[in-house]
């Protein structure tokens, strides 16, 4: 599936009704998240500063993860006409700044930087895919698939990448996993509970990191199902080289599912949230 443009969102179609108000502030903070694509670009040419045919790639990456952030802030100020979204975006910026000053990779090997990659395109590939199987609003619905479908195809893309250079520096099984376990742990770093904090509360509330985690993972992890979790499971498992069919994976997509299910009921109970699972 070929990336598509703006207007191929029939933002017309838009039901406010339909509009959840409780996936409103994910959305928000997702569109301040996935407009940094270019910060990481940057990032990733200097660590590929020889490779042009990936740092090409990376570009048309990153554009396409910008305008990620423009559609999803155009369709939360349809949602909230009162939201600004240059103004949170702006915000963001200031305060946070990835760790990526880096001329080489943060991951320790440029197959490590290529697995972390993945993670984070398995992670969003599974998320976008999951609101839109629960979204009953249309234009978020129809959004929602375009870029889960954007961010399978950019996992191929990272993977691709990877596994050549996996060829040259034949990184083990136990450090690919690590690496990958890493990255996804850090789902729960600063950035997007900084990105939450500034899409949905006023600047005079001092930050806190662990509560803004906290509410934004709360409301995300109310869309998955197992098959999103079965589904990432088996992504990670290919970025790491180990197998995806058999009873591995069919044992780690129970654990996962048991790991976030435990954890999205604690959130929700500590949070006094109700457990809806509509968009």
């Amino acid at each position: 599936m070929k990336h598509w443009r703006m207007e191929d969102i029939a933002w017309d179609r838009f039901e406010a009704a339909k509009a959840a108000p409780e996936v409103l502030p994910l959305i928000k903070a997702a569109a301040l998240v996935e407009r940094n694509g270019r910060e990481y670009a940057g990032y990733l040419c200097r660590v590929f500063d020889a490779d042009a045919e990936l740092c090409e790639a990376v570009r048309r990456w990153a554009e396409e993860e910008v305008q990620h952030g423009e559609a999803l802030g155009k369709w939360a100020a349809l949602a909230d006409p009162a939201w600004d979204f240059h103004g949170a975006r702006d915000r963001f910026n200031a305060g946070y700044k990835p760790p990526l000053d880096s001329e080489t990779s943060i991951r320790g090997s440029r197959t490590g930087e290529l697995i972390a990659r993945c993670m984070v395109e398995t992670g969003t590939s599974s998320y976008y895919t999951a609101l839109a199987d629960a979204c009953q609003e249309p234009v978020l619905k129809q959004l929602c698939r375009h870029i889960a479908a954007d961010e399978f195809r950019h996992y191929k893309l990272f993977y691709d990448h990877m596994r050549r250079y996996q060829a040259q520096e034949r990184i083990g099984s136990a450090r690919r996993l690590m690496i990958a376990a890493g990255r996804i742990g850090e789902g729960e770093d600063d950035e997007l509970a900084y990105a939450y904090y500034c899409a949905n509360e006023p600047a005079s509330k001092p930050y806190e990191r662990a509560r803004c985690s906290a509410a934004y993972l709360s409301g995300a992890m109310l869309y998955y199902r197992f098959g999103h979790i079965q589904r990432g499971i088996g992504m990670t498992l290919k970025a790491v080289g180990l197998p995806t069919h058999g009873r591995l994976p069919a044992v780690a997509a129970r654990m996962a599912w048991w790991w976030l299910d435990r954890r999205r009921n604690r959130l929700t109970r500590d949070l006094k949230l109700p457990a809806r699972v509509s968009a």
